[in-house]
């Protein structure tokens, strides 16, 4: 079945000669951020993509200055201690963590600008990363006061070693373009205005290339994402634990009034 564009809100796509299927998320006026509407958009399009007979290679960016600035903090409050939401989620999100996982296409990702939350799960489960030098990139699950689940166990301990993931999953502290490829979390980070036609010039090459041997190479790499599932749904279904607690609408509270967080469960 072909991949149809009326069946999605914030995603625009735009397709080449070459097989490359260019997906932007399209929100810019809120630095694409994830809404319900927009993460439910990035679990299924994959499926989409992998059924696609005209697709042979996706990349993804964002419209604007951001690749996607995480999670909609109103969606963050009305998940907030409600169980039919959170469980719901919960889902969701191993739909997009294992929907990219198991897309048979390529998947290159052009992170032109800032990408936390759901952005961040999209740009570090492609296949292929090309990043801003200036890019911020982060987990701040904790700041927030739940546990980082979404990708970051499946995918940070494989791209950047145990001991920087601990450091950066545990802090939430950002990173730019420039130090993720020197970690290892992207391939390439390259000047802002570089990106997106790097990306579609790898992209290219996955297009017109032996498609078998790229997509079972691609399938091959990604049974060590698989071996990790365990690790990625233990960590999906803590953050979704945390969201029934008291921290999570603290957290919520200080980013919108630009202060430090005060936990409950940090009080003496």
């Amino acid at each position: 079945m072909p991949l149809d564009p009326s069946n999605y809100q914030q995603l625009l796509f735009d397709r080449r000669d070459d097989g490359v299927l260019l997906i932007t998320i399209n929100n810019p006026e809120r630095y694409n951020a994830a809404d319900e509407v927009l993460h439910g958009e990035l679990a299924r399009v994959w499926r989409d993509v992998s059924a696609d007979e005209t697709t042979r290679v996706a990349v993804i960016t964002g419209a604007g200055k951001a690749f996607s600035a995480g999670g909609d903090l109103g969606m963050v409050e009305r998940m907030a201690g409600d169980h039919d939401r959170v469980s719901a989620m919960l889902t969701e999100m191993s739909d997009l963590v294992y929907n990219m996982i198991d897309c048979t296409k390529p998947v290159v990702s052009a992170i032109n600008g800032v990408a936390v939350g759901a952005g961040v799960v999209v740009g570090l489960l492609a296949d292929i990363a090309i990043c801003a030098e200036d890019a911020r990139i982060g987990d701040g699950h904790v700041k927030l006061g739940v546990a980082a689940g979404d990708h970051a166990a499946i995918i940070w301990p494989l791209l950047a070693g145990m001991a920087r993931s601990r450091y950066y999953l545990l802090t939430g502290e950002m990173l730019t373009g420039a130090e993720a490829e020197r970690i290892g979390m992207v391939a390439k980070a390259l000047p802002s205005d570089q990106v997106l036609d790097e990306a579609l010039r790898v992209a290219h090459a996955l297009g017109t290339g032996s498609q078998q041997a790229i997509r079972l190479t691609k399938r091959a790499l990604n049974s060590w994402l698989r071996s990790a599932g365990p690790a990625f749904d233990q960590s999906a279904a803590y953050e979704m634990l945390t969201f029934m607690g008291p921290d999570v609408l603290e957290g919520v509270a200080a980013l919108r009034e630009k202060r430090p967080p005060r936990f409950p469960s940090a009080q003496a």
